[in-house]
């Protein structure tokens, strides 16, 4: 175990020496600190994108809904995402650029209005809390497995390292870092699937001893098991990104339109692969051959990569920097997202408009080491599927979307009523969708719920706009 632990503590004392010599660049001003002064190319663009997308849930969260069901069909996670980047490149990402807005709620109010904005921006702080917390656990649970330390002590510890080096650098040290996570976790984990393959005789093999324990026939098909929690899925992730200002926040700090169009459908060429990989170390898993089949899906990635009879520890400790590369590629944004939010769109846009940018930026990093007051609480005492309970803010995001879409390509036919009732509404259904499911009153999977249901309030607010001018 001290061949991983000497491992991982080098990565992240690399990843913090980085982040030191970005400090300089993120202190000068508010736009140099949240969204790197718009200066970002192509390349470094769409790696950040990709990071963002390519964290807790694209590892543990996948790893654990494979080992679950003994299928691929949790790669469909990544698979949409990729999907709705290259719609997004196609549609909406110049437009956010052309508007140089710092957040996704900034770019509502150009649409419909200040008041828009700010309805929005709670919608948005729930959902990005929400995952924040779910992305804190995850890295939470790979720490807690390594080190041999209890739950809360991991949290701690987690929260500590990503609130370092975001403090220090802003935007300019989560592009710089989420090269370095990109490269680490792409390395790290494809050489664990490839040893892990050639161990169980590859695919043919692998597939057999599936099958054999009750999986489907037709295991490899991202589709073989529930379609409708599939279709969800893909919704989800293509909806979830246009309005995901973790997503989207690299998009705004592009240096050019052209830029940001092709950053945005870059990034699913990165996306979609590390999904599989994680899939199918996985199945690995679920074989029984190296680990417990009974573990805990949510440990059951973490504990293959420590079983010295699945990988030597030298390279399992590069594949567990690539987890937690992972994790703190997303962990990161995710946070920053909500202090961009809460900075822009509550402190700026709501509380203080007078404000100068050196207020702007003290805020921002202030809010920076506030978000732990309410992440650490959250992610010590709610537990569940991670990748369901992270489909929340996917919900949320998907009402944004929707607005955002009609607003920028319908323009007259959404009005101010209908995008605020959407998110008012929206975010009322999901959470509706979650608790009936729990009491067993009745199961609406909670996106497309969000979707449905801000159609509903978009078509209701519309025609009151319309009776009032009569």
């Amino acid at each position: 175990m001290n061949t991983y632990i000497a491992v991982i503590m080098g990565y992240f004392g690399f990843v913090v020496l980085v982040s030191t010599f970005t400090r300089r660049f993120a202190s000068r001003s508010a736009s140099d600190f949240l969204i790197a002064g718009r200066n970002l190319g192509v390349i470094v663009c769409a790696v950040v994108v990709a990071a963002e997308w390519l964290g807790g849930m694209s590892t543990i969260g996948v790893s654990e809904k494979a080992f679950t069901t003994g299928t691929l069909q949790p790669i469909l996670y990544n698979f949409s995402t990729a999907l709705g980047m290259v719609i997004i490149g196609f549609t909406v990402a110049s437009h956010y650029r052309r508007q140089n807005v710092h957040t996704v709620s900034e770019m509502l109010e150009t649409l419909f209005g200040s008041r828009a904005r700010t309805v929005s921006a709670v919608s948005f702080l729930v959902a990005y809390v929400t995952l924040a917390y779910v992305q804190l656990q995850t890295c939470s649970s790979v720490i807690a497995s390594l080190f041999g330390i209890d739950w809360i002590a991991a949290v701690l510890i987690s929260s500590a390292i990503i609130t370092l080096y975001t403090y220090m650098g802003g935007m300019h040290a989560l592009a710089i870092t989420g090269l370095i996570h990109v490269i680490t976790m792409f390395t790290g984990i494809g050489i664990a699937m490839v040893l892990g393959l050639s161990k169980v005789g590859g695919f043919d093999t692998l597939w057999r001893m599936l099958v054999e324990t009750g999986a489907p026939h037709n295991l490899y098909n991202p589709f073989s098991a529930d379609l409708g929690y599939a279709f969800s899925l893909l919704l989800g992730g293509i909806l979830g990104g246009m309005a995901g200002q973790a997503s989207i926040q690299p998009i705004f700090a592009a240096k050019d339109p052209k830029t940001a169009k092709r950053a945005a459908i870059m990034s699913s060429l990165i996306i979609a692969p590390f999904g599989v990989m994680v899939g199918i170390l996985g199945l690995i898993a679920k074989t029984g051959l190296f680990i417990d089949p009974g573990i805990n899906p949510k440990m059951a990635l973490p504990t293959l990569l420590t079983s010295p009879g699945f990988i030597h520890p030298v390279l399992g400790g590069l594949a567990l920097a690539g987890i937690l590369a992972a994790i703190l590629s997303t962990v990161g944004p995710v946070n920053f997202a909500v202090v961009t939010i809460a900075t822009k769109d509550i402190y700026h846009g709501l509380m203080n408009k007078s404000a100068d940018d050196k207020k702007i930026l003290g805020t921002a990093k202030r809010l920076v080491l506030m978000v732990n007051v309410v992440t650490i609480p959250l992610a010590i005492f709610i537990k569940g599927a991670i990748l369901d309970a992270a489909y929340v803010s996917y919900a949320i995001r998907a009402i944004g979307a929707i607005v955002i879409v009609l607003g920028i390509y319908a323009n007259g036919w959404i009005t101010s009523l209908g995008a605020k009732l959407a998110f008012i509404g929206g975010t009322i259904t999901i959470f509706s969708c979650i608790i009936a499911g729990k009491l067993g009153w009745f199961h609406v999977d909670k996106t497309y719920g969000a979707v449905i249901s801000a159609i509903v309030f978009i078509m209701v607010g519309n025609a009151i706009t319309r009776l009032k001018e009569k």
